[in-house]
Formats: structure tokens, C-alpha cells, sequence
């Protein structure tokens, strides 16, 4: 009989899932009114995994190392969003637009709170395999209602809504391309490390095969070209990394070193049948000829011209501000103090620069070198993470760390280009896959988790807090 806990547990985990889904539906949740209905849905899961608190009476907590450098920017942006009033009435705040910084923060609590319940209620194998059918079932979906919607594109989305004038390059639900391919960037990987572990079922390895193939065709599709050179980065990563699996769960023969590799390629070359299927012209084209923020193709345009006077005067904006930045959100307050005015970038002049095209660049003008430092500890921590849970014996572990790694990779790949990371969208699920790391390097067979039992009131009567993902 299921009891009440385990109806509060799935009730938790659907319901993250399907505000994930919700933000990437609502165009990327870019939107105010996107963002409110995002945070009031995991401010109410939040209040149910309090519940769930109660319900049993002990409950596991459990707090992955990767949580504390998110944790510690989060700190970082609320330290920003502090403002206090001189004697001479002169408001005081290390950000240089508190409002907008306590805005992106807010949204940050709602993307830290999602990482949290998915570190907590994606721990289980059976919800680890659950996940991992639903994440590749959900990205098939999402390509083919891209490509659907492509092919027969009458100028809105979804056929219904009109363009407004920032949506210049739409594919999928979402208004700009580039957010797009990011967002299938991290989902393609998943499948085809599951294949290359044997994670996958055998039922169930031609929709794999399938559904790979076609969110990469529709990644191709959308014409970024972030988004090409980030799938075929993470291909090589995945090809690498299983190759690297292999060799040390075999002792380094060659016949089984080549099996997980040969499957790479033979990806590749479905993704390439797709492409000349739906028309291979347009993406040549779009590869050789340079594009500018307006998404039109002209070759004649100059990489300058499209994003370097961005990153020259983002560059300009950092060293202004190098050690905490100039706030969460604060970017485009900022930008006009430090924009060059030499007619070089004329472009400029007419657009309103809200986002630097390049995540760690952003990184390094909202939070300066400490919030930068932060993001690599970060970073550093997923990779460990992969590659120790890339070791496992359990296939699915395996697979669920190699696909996610590589998704996180490719996107982080696409982030010198552009700001996926800037998307409540694709924060969400770039947590997501890093939660999911997480917990497979958990699941490795020689670990072993430390755990911290704390007393607490009735009717709960112990809290087991787990620390530390491996040792």
C-alpha cells in the first residue's frame, strides 16, 4: 500500500518536472508573467516538501557538495541586493540597480530550490530510470513539434501568437534560435550515453536511437551555429569520456574499446541523413555566412559587428568593476556607462543591450572575479562528479553521468556565444542534469556516503542529513 509520504514524494518530483516543462513552453520563461507562475510553483513545492516533513517520521535530507558553490553565489547576489540609506539620504548597495538585482535573485531562489528537490527526490534508481525515459521522451516531443512547426511556419508561434519585435530568430517555443539548440543541446547526450553503458532497455534502444536523432536534426534545423559546434563538442566528449569507461572496465582491449566509440559516428551520420532530408542548403549557408544579433544572414558582416562590441564593452564594464561586479541583473543598467561611442558599433545605438552573448562574461560583470571564481568551482565539481560517476558498474548511473556531463559540456560549450544560462529555462534544466550527476556518483558501488543524524521535534523524530557525494 503506498503510503502518504510516498504520494507527497511523486507528487513533489511531478510537479518539478512539470514546472521545468512550463517554463520552456512559455517561450524560455523570459516573461514576468512566466517567471511568477514559475516561482509560485516551486514555492509551493517548497511548502510540500515541508509537509513531507511531517508526514513520515524521519526523513533523509540529503545535501550534495555541488549544492555549496550554488549555494555561495546565491549568497553573493542577496549580499548585492542589500541597500541602505546614507545620512545624506543616498541610497548604498554593491549592486548598480538593487531592484533588478533583487528580481534575478529571486529567480535564482527558485532555481536553487529546484536543485535542491531534485537532489532529494530524484535519489531512488527506479526515479533515476524514470527521469532518464521522461527527459528523452519529453526532448523527442519538443524536436518534433520544432520541426512540425518549421516546415509549416505561418509567422507565430505555436500558429496562434504574432511575433513581437525581439523575436527575430524563433524555432520551437522559444523566441530566439540560439535557446533552442541549448536547451536540446542538454537533452541529445542522454540516449546515447545510455546506449554506449548498456543503461538503456532493450525494448526501448530504437526509440533512443530515434529520439537522439532527431533532437539533433532539429538542433541543426534552427541554424544556430552555437548550437552545431556545441553537438559536435559534445559528441567528441561522449566519445572520449565512454572510450576512457571502457578502457579501464576492460583492461584496454581494442574489440570492446571500439564498441561504445563506433556508436558515436553512427549518430552522427543518421544526424546527417536528417539534415540532407529536410535540406542540407540552409545550413550550409548559415555556417559560412556570418549572422548579427538581428538573425539575419549577411556575409558581409564582421564577427565585431555581431557580438565583439558587446564583449569590448562588457570587457570595459569588469574592469570597472573586478572583484564583486555590478549586480544580478544590473548588467543592462550598467552597460550604457561603459559603451564606446566611436561609431564602429552603430548597431548599438539603436539596440538595448541586456545580456552580454556570452555567459562568462556575464559571469564576470554581475558578480565580478569572486562570483567568477565561484561558477568554476562550479563547473569543476560537475566534472569530478561525471567522471567518477561515469565509472560505476551500474550502467544506468553510468549513463545518466556520462549524458548529463555531456549535456552540461555542450551547453557550457554554447555559453561563449551566447546566454542560455540567462533562460530560467535552461538554468532549470542545466540544474537538473547536474542534480542528476550528483546523485549517480552517489550510486557508485565503492562509495560511501557520510551521513549526520540531527534529533528534532516530534512528529518528526530524526532528520538524516546526507553530506558529501563520494569518498
Amino acid at each position: 500500500m503506498t503510503t502518504p509520504g510516498a504520494r507527497l514524494d511523486k507528487v513533489i518530483l511531478v510537479g518539478l518536472l512539470a514546472a521545468g516543462v512550463f517554463t520552456a513552453l512559455a517561450h524560455g520563461a523570459v516573461e514576468f508573467w512566466a517567471v511568477s507562475v514559475f516561482e509560485l510553483i516551486i514555492g509551493c513545492l517548497v511548502l510540500l516538501w515541508g509537509i513531507r516533513l511531517f508526514v513520515g517520521r524521519s526523513v533523509s535530507i540529503r545535501i550534495p557538495r555541488m549544492i555549496l558553490p550554488v549555494l555561495a553565489l546565491l549568497a553573493l547576489g542577496l549580499l548585492q541586493s542589500i541597500a541602505i540609506q546614507s545620512t545624506a539620504g543616498r541610497q548604498l548597495s554593491l549592486s548598480m540597480d538593487v531592484e533588478a538585482t533583487r528580481s534575478a535573485v529571486g529567480v535564482f531562489v527558485a532555481l536553487v530550490a529546484s536543485f535542491a528537490i531534485a537532489a532529494n527526490f530524484v535519489a531512488r534508481r527506479e526515479h533515476l530510470r524514470g527521469l532518464a525515459t521522461f527527459l528523452i521522451i519529453y526532448g523527442l516531443v519538443l524536436a518534433l513539434f520544432a520541426l512540425i512547426q518549421h516546415i509549416t511556419w505561418n509567422g507565430r508561434l505555436y500558429w496562434l501568437r504574432p511575433l513581437t519585435s525581439g523575436a527575430v530568430s524563433p524555432f520551437g517555443p522559444f523566441v530566439n534560435r540560439n535557446h533552442f539548440a541549448g536547451y536540446m543541446e542538454m537533452l541529445i547526450p542522454i540516449p546515447i550515453a545510455l546506449l554506449i553503458t548498456g543503461g538503456a532497455r532493450t525494448d526501448l534502444r530504437f526509440l533512443y536511437v530515434f529520439a537522439a536523432t532527431m533532437m539533433a536534426v532539429a538542433v541543426v534545423a534552427s541554424l544556430s551555429r552555437g548550437g552545431i559546434i556545441s553537438l559536435a563538442a559534445e559528441l567528441v566528449f561522449l566519445a572520449a569520456l565512454s572510450a576512457k569507461r571502457t578502457a579501464r572496465l576492460t583492461g584496454g582491449r581494442l574489440s570492446f574499446l571500439l564498441r561504445p566509440m563506433a556508436l558515436v559516428p553512427l549518430v552522427a551520420a543518421a544526424i546527417g541523413a536528417g539534415v540532407f532530408w529536410i535540406g542540407a542548403e540552409p545550413v550550409v549557408n548559415r555556417v559560412i555566412n556570418s549572422s548579427g544579433l538581428s538573425g539575419e544572414t549577411s556575409p558581409k558582416q564582421t564577427f565585431f559587428a555581431s557580438r565583439g562590441w558587446i564583449w569590448r564593452d562588457t570587457v570595459a564594464m569588469v574592469e570597472a568593476n573586478p572583484v564583486i561586479g555590478v549586480g544580478f541583473g544590473a548588467y543592462e543598467t550598467a552597460y550604457p556607462i561603459y559603451s564606446e561611442d566611436d561609431g564602429t558599433a552603430t548597431l548599438g545605438q539603436t539596440l538595448v543591450v541586456d545580456r552580454a552573448h556570452n555567459d562568462y562574461l556575464q559571469v564576470l560583470a554581475d558578480c565580478g572575479i569572486v562570483g567568477f571564481g565561484i561558477a568554476v568551482w562550479f563547473i569543476l565539481t560537475v566534472f569530478r562528479s561525471t567522471w567518477r560517476g561515469s565509472k560505476s558498474r551500474d550502467s544506468l548511473s553510468a549513463g545518466l553521468a556520462l549524458g548529463c556531463g555531456a549535456g552540461i559540456f555542450g551547453l557550457l560549450v554554447h555559453s561563449l556565444f551566447d546566454f542560455n544560462l540567462q533562460l530560467p529555462s535552461n538554468a532549470w534544466l542545466f540544474l537538473l542534469l547536474a542534480a542528476v550527476v550528483s546523485q549517480a556518483a552517489e550510486r557508485r558501488r565503492s562509495g560511501r556516503i557520510r551521513t549526520e543524524v540531527v534529533e528534532v521535534a516530534a512528529p518528526v523524530e530524526a532528520v538524516v542529513v546526507t553530506t558529501g557525494e563520494y569518498r
